[in-house]
C-alpha cells in the first residue's frame, strides 16, 4: 500500500486559509475600528472564571464605561460621519460573516 500526497493540493487548502483568515481578521479589525469611531465602543461586562484568568472588578468595568462613554462625547466625527463610520463597520462585519458562511459551504457542499 502506498500514500500518494497531492502536494499541489495541499498548499491550494493552506494558501485558501490563509487568505481567508487574512481577510476575516483584517476586516475584524476594519469594523471594529469603524464601531469605535462611530462612538458605539463595545464594552463587555467581566464574566465570573473559576481557574486562572483574572477577572476585573465591578469598580474597574464602571470605569471602563464610564471611560468609553466619555470618549464617545468627545468625537469629533459630525452626525453624517459617525452614521457612516457606523454602516462601515456593518458592512467590515458583513464581509466576515460571509467569509465564514463561504467556509462553512465549501466544507458541506465539498466544491
Amino acid at each position: 500500500m502506498t500514500v500518494a500526497i497531492d502536494w499541489a493540493a495541499f498548499l491550494q487548502v493552506f494558501v485558501v486559509a490563509m487568505a481567508a483568515a487574512v481577510v476575516v481578521v483584517t476586516f475584524y479589525a476594519i469594523g471594529l475600528r469603524m464601531l469605535v469611531r462611530s462612538g458605539h465602543a463595545p464594552v463587555v461586562t467581566p464574566a465570573e472564571f473559576t481557574d486562572a484568568i483574572t477577572v476585573i472588578t465591578e469598580k474597574q468595568a464602571k470605569r471602563g464605561a464610564k471611560a468609553a462613554a466619555k470618549a464617545a462625547k468627545r468625537n469629533p466625527l459630525t452626525a453624517t460621519q459617525k452614521r457612516i463610520a457606523l454602516a462601515s463597520a456593518y458592512a467590515a462585519f458583513s464581509v466576515c460573516a460571509l467569509a465564514v458562511l463561504g467556509g462553512l459551504l465549501l466544507i458541506f457542499f465539498n466544491h
